[in-house]
C-alpha cells in the first residue's frame, strides 16, 4: 500500500525561543526519516481553534509545552477531538497538564477542575505546583510493563528531562486514575509523570519533554511511536468524516 502524507497538528502557541518548540520539528523529521514516511506538521495556535477548525484533517495531534496557552478552551477542544475520535495523541509538559484537565472535565464530569497556574484559588485545582520544580532537571522514570510508553522505549527504566513547574495535585490523583486514565510512569520519588488512556489506540501524555533528545541528534522513541501509529491507523482509505 502506498504511503500517503501524514498530517500532525501541534496544539500550542509557537514561540521560537522555547527549546521544546525548536526540538519538535527536528524530532518529527527524524521520526519521519526513520519510518520512511512523509510527515507534515501544522501549528494550531490555541486562540485560533474553534468549532470551525477542520481538526478532522489531521492524522495525529501533539499538545506541546509552553503553557499557559493563549486560549485554554481552544487547546482543550483539540484534545477532546483527539480523545473522542480515537486519533493518535501525544501531550508533553503543558500538553500532559491539559490532557489531564480535559479528561477530568469531560469524562469524570469535574466541571470545576482548573489549572492552578491560571486559577490558583480554584476549589478543584487539578494541576498544582510541584513540590520540587522540575526546571532543567533530569530524572529516572519507571515505566509500567506493557504500556505504550514502555513498548516505545523498549525498556522499563528511562531518563528524561523536564522544564515544568506543575503536576497533578495529589489530592485528586486517586480519583483521577480510577477509570480509563492509567498511570504508566513514575519518577524516582514515586510521583506521577506519565499517563495513558485505556481503550484508545494511542493517547499518551508525559510531564517530561522527550522531544528535547532530538536537539542532541537522538531520535525520541515516543515521537517515533506517534508517527508509526498515525501511519498504521490512517491509511489512504481512511474517511475524513471525523
Amino acid at each position: 500500500m502506498e504511503n500517503r502524507t501524514l498530517h500532525i497538528a501541534l496544539i500550542g502557541d509557537y514561540d521560537p525561543q522555547v527549546t521544546a518548540h525548536q526540538a519538535i520539528p527536528v524530532a518529527l523529521g527524524m521520526a519521519a526519516e526513520h519510518a520512511k514516511l512523509d510527515v507534515q506538521f501544522q501549528w494550531l495556535a490555541t486562540d485560533h481553534i474553534s468549532g470551525d477548525t477542520a481538526l478532522e484533517e489531521f492524522d495525529g495531534f501533539w499538545c506541546v509545552p509552553a503553557s499557559p496557552y493563549r486560549d485554554m478552551d481552544g487547546a482543550l477542544r483539540a484534545i477532546r477531538f483527539a480523545r473522542v475520535q480515537q486519533r493518535p495523541f501525544l501531550g508533553t509538559c503543558g500538553g500532559f497538564q491539559h490532557a489531564v484537565l480535559e479528561y477530568a472535565r469531560n469524562v469524570l464530569g469535574w466541571e470545576d477542575a482548573e489549572h492552578g497556574e491560571t486559577s490558583p484559588e480554584a476549589t478543584r485545582a487539578l494541576l498544582t505546583p510541584l513540590t520540587c520544580s522540575l526546571v532543567e532537571a533530569v530524572d529516572s522514570i519507571h515505566l509500567v510493563e506493557g504500556s505504550l510508553l514502555a513498548k516505545a522505549y523498549e525498556k522499563a527504566e528511562i531518563r528524561e528531562g523536564y522544564r515544568c513547574r506543575y503536576g497533578v495535585n495529589p489530592e485528586f490523583e486517586r480519583a483521577l486514575l480510577s477509570q480509563q486514565l492509567c498511570a504508566v510512569g513514575h519518577d524516582s520519588s514515586g510521583d506521577l509523570r506519565a499517563v495513558e488512556l485505556r481503550g484508545h489506540p494511542f493517547f499518551v501524555a508525559t510531564l517530561f519533554q522527550p522531544e528535547r533528545a532530538a536537539l542532541n541528534g537522538v531520535l525520541p522513541p515516543l515521537v517515533s511511536a506517534l508517527v508509526e501509529v498515525c501511519a498504521r491507523l490512517n491509511g489512504p482509505e481512511r474517511s475524513n468524516s471525523g
